[in-house]
């Protein structure tokens, strides 16, 4: 298979565009209540803000206060720290009420991108998920989710206040100290942020390497439990923990020198900061020498400085969380902006099926463009007519089937229904028309009442039981301790193959298509199984359009036409007695499988 349309996957994508893209989730049209909650946070945030930042005036009039004795200066001073205490109680008060109105946002805002991005993957086409993992593939949509919320906390509540206090903070200490100190503060925080830049981007290559490497490990655990039977079949354990134990090991060394990168970048970190706080300091001290300042203003310029340096103490996680929320979210955007392999055509009208009939018109179609698997091929199955595709492995027989549900459109050619070209419909309303039991039914993780009622949305227990009898399954579900609440388990694995084929049928019963599509429904199974789901299948084929798709010839011989493929052509057509009156290619297959059971019941005997 070729690979998928998506972005080139190691390609950098610009933070502010992916903001651009991430905005309209978090400021939606259609929802004024939440807007209102965003603008309500801002408010918060203001106030907040304000309050904290008069804080260190109330300890520098405290501890000016305290150098005058008397009952008046003592009450004064009583009244300033009992306002700081109060301002304290109020900022992380409205700090919290900030979180709780914003939190219902960022909550929406992820929900809406996540279901849009679950919504653009089952309608991207079969080539794309079968090119890729699907553990890599929700690794992506978790990580992503995951730090949008924690991404807009930092960039609304610890970015936007910061550079609110450093504004103000500089207007304050110009109007006490001078353009000295504003000139040093600004210096050290310009050094500050360029370390903490440099040392993240170098950090932020890790952290990529970290997430391909726990995405590899995640798909291989998860490729590996999902076919579980074939590792045991061939003994296989020890293998599986080595190519798991090799992914593992290569993410802890990742994660060892991103861990060690972080301890460079804080004693970076800490070195501007103490260096500038030991410089204001040591400048204050020196103007209360000279009588220019007073003991007040040395807790002054500690306390605004410490306010400013706590949350840029932060600045390195928040760049990093930031960073990494923005490679994620733009893993998720390269997830929605992949290509629609399969798209229904502006304005496509639905399917009108009054004749089920099938139509290949010269369809021409290969997975790659160098490998052609269909050449030309034409046929029609007429409304109510039973028709069975057989042919050797590899001539095109599945490959109809995925055609005929659009997961690919052809190169070339037309395929109809009811003389409907169906490129020019709805998807949706073309696989309605059909119903399929293929050759693998895989069942959802729930109740044998689940599976069946998948047929159609919104069918009630009564419809869900006659589907069973139908398919002749009702009898087994009876028998069974919790009836139809059943759990088949993962892929159906608790069911045997032929119990997994009736549900499969039941459920397109259920759904009671005009076509039935039987994709070697019955290849997997034992003969007596075999022979009991093919007495199910014809007394659901009556009355409908069907198309079987067959290995063994002996389940189809009395189809009303088979067409016989080789190499992508048709090559023969006609009633099995036909066929073989003719020596062909299906003589030729029907008599060398009829050497084969007779070599498989002679060596019974």
């Amino acid at each position: 298979m070729p690979p998928d349309t998506a972005t080139d996957r190691n390609a950098r994508h610009d933070g502010w565009m992916t903001l651009q893209r991430f905005l309209p989730y978090l400021w939606p049209r259609d929802n004024p209540a939440l807007r209102r909650r965003i603008v309500a946070a801002c408010v918060l945030i203001l106030l907040s803000t304000g309050v904290q930042l008069s804080l260190p005036y109330a300890l520098k009039w405290a501890v000016d206060a305290m150098n005058v004795t008397g009952p008046r200066a003592l009450q004064f001073v009583m009244l300033t720290v009992l306002a700081y205490g109060a301002g304290r109680f109020i900022g992380i008060a409205f700090d919290n009420m900030r979180n709780i109105v914003f939190e219902r946002v960022g909550q929406d805002a992820t929900r809406h991108l996540a279901e849009n991005v679950f919504a653009r993957l089952h309608r991207l086409s079969m080539r794309f998920h079968l090119a890729r993992r699907t553990g890599e593939v929700t690794k992506v949509i978790e990580r992503g989710t995951k730090s949008i919320d924690t991404m807009l906390y930092f960039m609304l509540f610890n970015i936007a206040p910061t550079v609110l206090q450093l504004v103000v903070v500089a207007v304050i200490f110009q109007l006490n100290f001078g353009w000295g100190l504003v000139a040093a503060t600004g210096l050290a925080i310009v050094a500050y942020i360029w370390v903490t830049r440099t040392i993240t981007e170098w950090r932020t290559h890790l952290r990529e390497k970290m997430n391909r490497l726990d995405g590899q490990a995640l798909s291989r655990a998860v490729d590996s439990l999902l076919n579980y039977e074939t590792v045991k079949y061939f003994g296989a354990e020890a293998r599986e923990e080595a190519r798991y134990a090799a992914a593992t090991r290569a993410y802890a060394d990742a994660a060892v020198k991103s861990e060690n990168s972080l301890g460079l970048l804080n004693i970076a970190q800490a070195l501007v900061v103490n260096l500038l706080m030991a410089g204001a300091l040591a400048y204050t001290v020196w103007g209360w020498s000279k009588g220019q300042y007073t003991a007040g203003q040395l807790v002054f310029v500690q306390t605004y400085l410490t306010q400013l340096f706590r949350p840029l103490d932060m600045l390195g996680m928040v760049y990093r969380t930031i960073r990494q929320g923005l490679i994620d979210m733009a893993e998720m955007f390269r997830l929605i902006d992949t290509q629609v392999e399969v798209d229904d055509a502006p304005g496509a009208p639905a399917l009108v099926v009054r004749r089920p009939s099938v139509t290949f018109d010269n369809v021409v179609f290969g997975y790659d463009p160098d490998r052609t698997i269909l050449h030309g091929l034409s046929f029609e199955v007429p409304a109510g007519n039973r028709v069975a595709i057989v042919g050797p492995s590899g001539a095109g027989k599945s490959t109809i089937a995925r055609l005929l549900f659009r997961f690919y459109d052809p190169q070339a050619g037309r395929i109809l229904i009811d003389g409907q070209d169906i490129r020019t419909a709805t998807q949706a309303s073309v696989r309605a028309a059909i119903g399929i039991v293929p050759q693998d039914s895989v069942l959802f993780n729930d109740t044998i009442g689940y599976n069946i009622g998948y047929g159609r949305e919104g069918s009630g227990q009564d419809e869900i039981e006659a589907a069973a009898r139908g398919a002749a399954i009702a009898d087994f579900i009876a028998r069974l301790p919790a009836g139809y609440a059943t759990e088949v388990g993962e892929r159906g694995l608790k069911l045997s193959g032929g119990e997994k084929q009736r549900v499969a049928i039941a459920r397109t019963l259920l759904k009671n298509p005009p076509i039935l599509l039987f994709d070697e429904a019955t290849s997997a199974l034992d003969t007596r199984t075999e022979q009991e789901i093919l007495g199910t299948m014809r007394d659901v084929a009556r009355d409908r359009t069907t198309i079987s798709i067959a290995h063994r010839l002996s389940t189809i011989a009395d189809s009303d036409t088979i067409l016989v493929l080789d190499q992508g052509r048709l090559a023969e057509q006609g009633s099995h007695a036909d066929l073989l009156r003719r020596n062909g290619l299906y003589a030729e297959m029907w008599t060398r499988q009829l050497a084969e059971s007779d070599e498989v019941s002679e060596a019974a005997e």
